[in-house]
């Protein structure tokens, strides 16, 4: 007899229907588990033993064989325990076979009988559920599991109450679905004073999910504008926080298995190596550019990250999506993020400053921004100068706006291009000014007469690429949302000419 349970193995966000099956037979004892694990697979064979102990089962002496199908698969991860252990307990006849033929097992068992948790669940449920199965994980991520619709959740905190339930001695609570308390305080726009200039193109940014780059000298307010982005941008709606918490679960980063509507905001340091950024890794795991899907990925002091992270970085840009290919693992995670970067306008951060002269200006300069590639600097939509704040700024009152009017501006924009792009196919998912392009750009963003005419002329004074040119339209697009106008107009297109710059280092 060969005793099968059901289970998953991850490829991204994506998941690969698993065989575990178990089987018994004579000759010398002997616990074998095949079809290309990993150490981790490879040792879940003494957590199981030690677990079924615990509850006073022992292993027959017999050659028990477990064979992960199919077995040209790499097998990854300590979620293989719970499903290889009920194989054996139903090899042994403690379990029946045909009630556990209907669910999806994933979960660590400790040495004692106690499941712990383990990442994918979300991903692993929303796969089950297509398929009409059920699934059995740990309690710890029973509320992440229970957000697949129509699905039969079992969350045992120890194998011992999985048994009872299926022998009928004990009834397992179904989880509720759960969301994480917002309760994180983000700072309010209010505390910058002065920078009028950047903090409307924070807005403009934060309205069509622009890419935004602030140049500016040290304590001039960049990261503090950055950091203030988070609390003027709208919350995820349940499909753009289904996706996130995905990626999130893949990662292991689901706090309680509860799903969150705050936007991520991710910010590694400049020492961040490309299969942090991008994603890679022994497992292929989602980097920052995919953590940051539908949020936001800021880069401080740009230029002093590595240059191969940079210029990995413009294809997810580009395309909102991260391919890691490696030997063993070709993955593809989500990727659909705004980068907000920050830079000195050159090493010593003073260029403009008289009174501290830079001693190589300006060969010091065009030095320091040239190590931002021009494909790269070329898909930034908003190029903003960040000046010094003055004595004068600094003794002024708070400003009356703050973050709350802003998000409220932001929100009203976003709505109108939510309802623009709504009735496209479903497999465009445009939501925003910045994932629109080509002929539909040219729809939803041709200007006025004299716009066009502005544009064509600052296109050929600024030896604009058509990639410029689009992402120009782009932002007028989102001006004239944020105005409540219908059309694109010279005003609009002049301002977004405005926060374009010719090449870096120069």
């Amino acid at each position: 007899m060969v005793a099968r349970v059901g289970t998953v193995a991850f490829q991204g966000i994506d998941t690969l229907g698993i065989d575990v099956q178990v089987q018994m037979a004579g000759g010398l004892p002997a616990f074998t588990v095949v079809g290309l694990p990993d150490k981790a697979v490879g040792e879940s064979r003494e957590r199981v033993r030690s677990a079924l102990g615990a509850m006073g089962l022992a292993l027959p002496p017999k050659r028990i064989t477990v064979n992960l199908s199919p077995a040209d698969v790499l097998k990854e991860g300590s979620h293989f325990d719970l499903p290889i252990a009920l194989g054996l307990l139903v090899a042994m006849g403690v379990l029946p076979a045909d009630e556990l033929a209907r669910y999806t097992v994933l979960g660590e068992l400790a040495l004692d009988g106690a499941i712990a948790p383990v990442a994918g669940v979300l991903p692993a449920a929303i796969a089950a559920a297509a398929e009409s199965r059920g699934i059995i994980c740990p309690a710890a991520t029973g509320g992440e599991a229970a957000w697949a619709d129509g699905i039969e959740v079992l969350a045992p905190a120890t194998l011992l109450a999985l048994i009872n339930h299926f022998k009928g001695s004990q009834v397992l609570t179904p989880p509720e679905p759960q969301l994480a308390e917002d309760g994180m305080a983000t700072p309010d726009l209010a505390d910058i004073k002065g920078q009028e200039t950047a903090k409307r193109a924070l807005e403009l940014c934060a309205a069509g999910a622009h890419n935004l780059l602030m140049l500016g000298p040290p304590g001039a307010g960049k990261s503090m504008l950055a950091q203030r982005l988070p609390g003027i941008l709208p919350s995820l709606d349940p499909r753009e926080a289904l996706e996130v918490s995905m990626i999130h679960s893949v990662a292991g980063m689901l706090d309680g298995g509860r799903l969150s509507r705050r936007r991520p905001f991710r910010d590694p340091h400049h020492s961040a190596s490309l299969a942090a950024m991008v994603g890679g890794g022994t497992r292929a795991r989602p980097g920052e550019v995919s953590l940051a899907h539908n949020g936001v990925l800021f880069l401080d002091e740009l230029p002093e990250f590595q240059r191969p992270t940079l210029e990995a970085l413009r294809q997810p840009v580009e395309t909102g999506r991260a391919v890691v290919a490696r030997a063993n693992a070709h993955v593809t995670y989500p990727a659909r993020f705004q980068l907000v970067a920050a830079m000195n306008p050159c090493r010593c951060g003073h260029l403009d400053d008289p009174a501290i002269a830079c001693a190589r200006a300006p060969r010091c300069a065009q030095d320091y921004q040239a190590k931002i590639s021009g494909p790269l600097f070329d898909r930034i939509d908003l190029h903003v100068e960040v000046p010094a704040v003055s004595p004068a700024d600094l003794s002024l009152p708070p400003p009356a706006e703050g973050s709350d009017q802003v998000r409220a501006r932001v929100a009203a924009a976003r709505d109108v291009q939510a309802a623009r792009y709504a009735g496209l196919p479903e497999g465009s998912r445009i939501r925003t000014n910045a994932e629109a392009d080509g002929r539909l750009l040219e729809e939803v963003a041709a200007p006025d007469a004299p716009g066009r005419k502005l544009l064509a002329e600052a296109t050929d004074a600024l030896r604009l690429t058509a990639r410029g040119y689009h992402r120009v339209l782009r932002v007028a697009r989102t001006l004239a949302d944020l105005d409540g106008a219908a059309d694109v107009r010279r005003i609009h297109i002049a301002e977004a000419l405005s926060y374009r710059r010719v090449a870096p280092g120069r």
